[in-house]
């Protein structure tokens, strides 16, 4: 059955075509499976949330009928503003307003958060643009823009909350910079969410077209309920296509956890336990309350416009299992460094099994992609990433994480990461085992190597064991804390394209600065880590034991070092001119992305092997090949833009590297 929803229709309805329903609510209260909600432009200022699952042979469609014309959005216009002094205005909003939330009272708060700051979960926007919280009355009134924002202009637009208990009012003072904001479009943030179911298991829904914006989201840890503008609520088989989102005071789309009470917030609420312990409860937990293949997960992002949201653009816990993520556009999250925490990314999940994330434009982004804990079977493929890192003369903010395209903590593998173009000044974070490089061009540094990961306490080194699981499924199929190597890196172009101007720093650290693959000389070939191992040695426990927990060995062949890039020691195949600059730029026109290089002069002589799951062989705590989510092979025969390569074939992300000036996002 089709309903038809129309906010600009002269009354409510009965929800047919000549008498649709005004709010797209009522539709979402009674469509089944296989139902149609079709939704004319205009704006909904309304929470949505779906009662019924689909199946997956007939899911329920959400459809804007024009794309991006129907708006779902979480604020509402606030006009009444008294001039207080200056470019300061002020306003008084009745509490009745935010019935059980007020995002006024709400703080940014919980586990993995950092920043001393104290912020709300609500926000003022003027004219479609997030204006800052500030600390004080004082602060607003001296509209100073925020020292650490990477817009400055945005940070001066200040804004600042109280509470008048007696009356039970919400009082915000803003500064607008000269601006009325009574003849501007003025809004505030008054619900949670957009789009969401309130309970577990809401399978099946495809939302199509919408404009979904400003929601006073919370923030979104892993060991907690991580709620978005827009998102499953810990189910199966969604998909979120055609959609612009943006705005969240946190978090754009979840695919992230269920509430479970009691390890919500564990370590905020009761503290006893370490942090990385009660993520591993919440694992196991997870596994108690029907993480499963057959339940959660299986998702779709496509096409999708996500930008300037505070903590993640996508994040998800446990929840994102099997999906896939592709040709969005993720950009301009996390700048206004008013939030600072371990969960701020455009793309940050945990568990991230058997989930593609496939030919995105992800930049300007606190970090890119990351991947945190059991990344097996992740795969990160033919992506556009750039400018994921703080601009030029803005430091970093008390609380806030450091930069990089692709960061992998604390995995196993097998992850892989292949025909992208990572053009930051970090490019590959990987405090991680068991990663795979392959033709990627890499202008950026690789970081946190052998780092990252244990601790020193009380005088002796805490491992954290993180789990890794029986192949395609959730199932945990053991612990073990990172060895460090068990890495390939194959057929890449590694160009020293930034300067260095810190050469204290080692690859240990976040912000490593030299670009190649040198820091990998700390770990064995395989034919030296597997010596004390060979069949005719004593099966000895203890004397095996430092071999156990020893490093793992890699495999690096095949790549290009260009203008000064470093080198892994034992690199035997591999193309070396350090002299030689490729002049790599990256410029924009009528929203097209164009990639000039000089790579064709100095690669025409130089091929390399096909690389294939086979050559990679086995992550080595799983056991598991590199291969697709279905478990088919891979063979690495098509380029970044698909493709098909000659063979032998050359290094990096292109198939032909003979015009200089390659389209590479549109």
């Amino acid at each position: 059955m089709k309903y038809y929803v129309d906010a600009k229709a002269f009354r409510d309805g009965d929800c047919s075509k000549e008498r649709p329903f005004k709010n797209i609510g009522d539709a979402a209260n009674i469509a089944v499976a296989g139902d149609e909600i079709i939704v004319a432009s205009g704006v909904y200022r309304e929470k949505v949330t779906p009662r019924n699952a689909g199946t997956e042979d007939a899911p329920i469609v959400y459809r804007s009928e024009e794309k991006l014309g129907a708006v779902i959005t979480g604020a509402e216009e606030l006009s009444g503003w008294n001039k207080l002094e200056g470019n300061v205005w002020t306003v008084r909003v009745n509490n009745g307003v935010f019935a059980d939330y007020n995002p006024y009272t709400t703080r940014v708060y919980g586990d993995w958060y950092f920043s001393p700051a104290i912020r709300h979960t609500g926000a003022v926007f003027l004219n479609d643009k997030m204006m800052y919280e500030c600390d004080s009355l004082d602060d607003c009134k001296k509209g100073e823009a925020n020292p650490f924002a990477w817009n400055k202009e945005e940070a001066s637009y200040l804004w600042f909350t109280e509470q008048d208990s007696e009356k039970d009012e919400t009082i915000l003072y803003a500064n607008f910079q000269g601006l009325d904001p009574n003849k501007e479009n003025v809004e505030i943030l008054v619900r949670r969410n957009c789009f969401m179911p309130d309970e577990n298991g809401i399978n099946y829904i495809t939302v199509s077209g919408f404009n979904i914006n400003k929601a006073a989201t919370t923030w979104a840890p892993p060991a907690a309920y991580q709620d978005g503008m827009i998102g499953p609520h810990w189910s199966k088989g969604w998909i979120i296509e055609d959609c612009e989102i943006y705005g969240s005071r946190c978090c754009g789309i979840s695919l992230g956890k269920y509430l479970d009470p009691e390890n919500d917030m564990y370590f905020t609420v009761k503290k006893v336990k370490s942090p990385t312990q009660m993520e591993r409860d919440a694992v196991c937990r997870g596994q108690y309350h029907g993480w499963l293949k057959e339940n959660i997960g299986h998702h779709i992002i496509r096409r999708c416009h996500i930008h300037h949201c505070e903590q993640t653009g996508i994040v998800g816990r446990m929840g994102g299992v099997f999906s896939t993520i592709e040709d969005c556009h993720i950009h301009h999250i996390c700048n206004s460094q008013q939030l600072g925490g371990a969960e701020t990314a455009g793309i940050k999940l945990h568990a991230a099994i058997d989930v593609t994330i496939r030919r995105n434009h992800i930049h300007n982004n606190i970090m890119g992609v990351w991947l945190d804990w059991e990344a097996q079977g992740a795969r990160v493929t033919r992506n556009l990433m750039h400018d994921n890192c703080r601009p030029d003369g803005i430091k970093q903010a008390d609380g806030a994480m450091f930069n990089t395209d692709v960061f992998v903590e604390v995995g196993h593998g097998p992850t892989l990461i292949d025909n992208n173009l990572l053009l930051s000044p970090v490019a590959i974070t990987i405090p991680s085992e068991g990663i795979a490089c392959v033709h990627n061009l890499i202008l950026g540094s690789f970081s946190l190597i052998n780092s990252g990961v244990d601790s020193i306490i009380n005088g002796q080194r805490e491992p954290r064991y993180t789990p890794y699981h029986i192949q395609h499924r959730t199932e945990v199929a053991g612990f073990m804390t990172i060895l460090h190597g068990d890495d390939r890196i194959y057929n890449n172009i590694f160009v020293q394209h930034y300067p260095i101007t810190d050469s204290t720093k080692t690859a240990a650290d976040a912000d490593y600065q030299a670009v190649g693959t040198a820091p990998f000389d700390i770990f064995p070939t395989y034919d030296d880590w597997y010596e004390p191992f060979a069949p005719d040695t004593d099966p000895d426990m203890g004397g095996l034991a430092e071999a156990h927990f020893g490093h793992l060995p890699v495999w690096i062949d095949g790549n290009v070092y260009l203008n000064g890039a470093n080198i892994y020691k034992n690199e035997i195949h591999r193309l070396e001119k350090q002299s030689y600059n490729p002049k790599i730029l990256l410029t924009e026109k009528d929203g097209k992305w164009y990639l000039k290089s000089e790579l064709a002069n100095v690669l025409e002589d130089f091929s390399v092997n096909i690389i294939t799951t086979q050559s990679l062989g086995l992550a080595f705590e799983p056991e598991q090949a590199f291969e697709r989510p279905d478990g088919t092979p891979i063979t690495f025969g098509k380029d970044y833009f698909g493709n098909h390569r000659i063979i032998p074939p050359v290094p990096g992300p292109f198939a032909d590297y003979s015009d200089k000036d390659l389209l590479v996002y549109a």
